[in-house]
C-alpha cells in the first residue's frame, strides 16, 4: 500500500525541525555570501560611492541571477536523473546556443549579430532552447513514456549534431565573422546586458519558486523511480514539473552569459558536501548561495588581483573540469 505524498511531506518537515546542523551551515553560508557581496561592493572605491555602488550593484544582480539559475537547475536535474555528475548542459543547450549564433552570422554576417536588439536576441534564444527541450521531453517522456535516461541520451546525440553543424558552418564563413563567433563562444559574466535583468529575474524567480514548492517531491524522486512511485508519487507529473523549471533556468542562464559546462557541477557537489544533508530544503539554497558567492568572489579576484588579464569563465571551466574528473574517478567500479 502506497504512502500519500502529504504524509511523506509531513515526515520530511518533522525531520527538518529536529536536524539543526544543516540549517546552521546554511546560515553560515548566507553570512559568507553577504560578506562576499559587501567586499565586492566596497573594495577600492576611493570615495566614488555615487558611481561605484550603482555600477557594481547591477553587476551583483546579474551574477546572482546567473549563479542561482545554474546551481538550482543542476541540483534539480541531478535529482531526477539520479546522477551527480550530470548537468543540464548535457542536453545540448550550449551546442544549440552556439548553433543559433553561428546561423545568424552565416546568413546575415557578424555585424548583424553584434547589432541585434539584446531583448529580441535574448527572447529568441530562450524561446528556441525552451521549445526544443520541451518538444523532446514531450515526445520521448510524456507521450511515449520512454525512460528518462533515453531522453538524456537523445539530448547528447542532438548536442553532437548541433556541434557538427556549427563546425561545418564556421568553416564556410569569413575570418572576421569567425572572430565574432569566437568571442560569443565563451561565457562572459562581466558584460551581461542590464536591459535583460528584469525579464531574467522574473523567469529565474518563478522557476525557482516552482522547484521550492516541489521540495517534498524532489526528496522522494532522489530515492529513485521505483521507490518514489511506491511512496505515492505521480512520477511522470513530478518529473515534468521539475524538468520544465530546469529547462527555463538553463535557457535563461545560457542566453544571458553563454555556455557554461562545469560551473553547475562544481557548485552542486560543493553544496552536497557543505550542508551534509540529502534534503532539498538545504541543498537548493546552499547551491544558490555557493553559485552567487563563487561568481562574485571570482569576479572580485579577477578584477582586483589579476587586473582583468583573464576571464572568469576560463577559470570556472578549468576548476570545474578538474572536479568532473575527480567525481568520475571516485565513481569507477573497484
Amino acid at each position: 500500500m502506497s504512502v500519500s505524498t502529504t504524509a511523506i511531506a509531513q515526515g520530511v518537515r518533522t525531520h527538518w525541525r529536529t536536524d539543526r546542523t544543516p540549517l546552521l551551515r546554511l546560515g553560515l553560508l548566507l553570512l559568507a555570501t553577504i560578506a562576499t557581496i559587501v567586499f565586492f561592493m566596497t573594495i577600492n572605491t576611493r570615495g566614488n560611492w555615487d558611481f561605484v555602488l550603482p555600477f557594481r550593484a547591477r553587476k551583483v544582480v546579474a551574477m546572482a541571477i546567473v549563479g542561482i539559475a545554474i546551481s538550482v537547475s543542476t541540483v534539480a536535474f541531478q535529482t531526477i536523473t539520479e546522477n551527480r555528475i550530470l548537468t543540464p548542459a548535457i542536453m545540448g543547450f550550449d551546442a544549440l546556443y552556439m548553433l543559433i549564433q553561428t546561423m545568424v552570422v552565416f546568413f546575415f554576417g557578424g555585424h548583424t549579430l553584434l547589432t541585434l536588439d539584446p531583448k529580441m536576441q535574448f527572447g529568441v534564444e530562450v524561446a528556441i532552447m525552451t521549445v526544443f527541450s520541451t518538444a523532446l521531453f514531450w515526445v520521448l517522456f510524456l507521450r511515449s513514456r520512454y525512460s528518462l535516461y533515453l531522453l538524456v541520451m537523445i539530448g547528447i546525440i542532438f548536442g553532437a549534431l548541433f556541434r557538427s553543424l556549427t563546425n561545418f558552418a564556421q568553416r564556410m564563413i569569413e575570418p572576421s565573422d569567425f572572430a565574432v563567433l569566437q568571442d560569443v563562444g565563451f561565457a562572459s559574466f562581466n558584460a551581461i546586458d542590464e536591459s535583460l535583468l528584469g525579464v531574467a529575474t522574473v523567469l529565474v524567480l518563478a522557476s525557482s519558486l516552482v522547484l521550492w514548492r516541489a521540495l517534498p517531491e524532489l526528496d522522494l524522486l532522489a530515492l529513485g523511480r521505483e521507490r518514489a512511485i511506491s511512496l505515492g508519487i505521480d512520477y511522470q507529473k513530478s518529473v515534468a514539473i521539475v524538468l520544465m523549471a530546469t529547462i527555463v533556468l538553463t535557457s535563461v542562464s545560457t542566453a544571458l552569459v553563454g555556455p557554461v559546462a562545469f560551473f553547475g557541477l562544481l557548485v552542486a557537489n560543493l553544496a552536497y558536501l557543505v550542508v551534509g544533508s540529502p534534503w532539498h530544503r538545504y541543498t537548493l539554497p546552499a547551491a544558490a548561495l555557493l553559485g552567487v558567492m563563487a561568481l562574485i568572489g571570482g569576479q572580485t579576484v579577477l578584477e582586483h588581483v589579476f587586473g582583468m588579464n583573464s576571464t572568469l569563465s576560463v577559470i570556472i571551466e578549468f576548476v570545474g573540469g578538474i572536479a568532473f574528473i575527480v567525481l568520475v574517478l571516485r565513481r569507477r567500479p573497484t
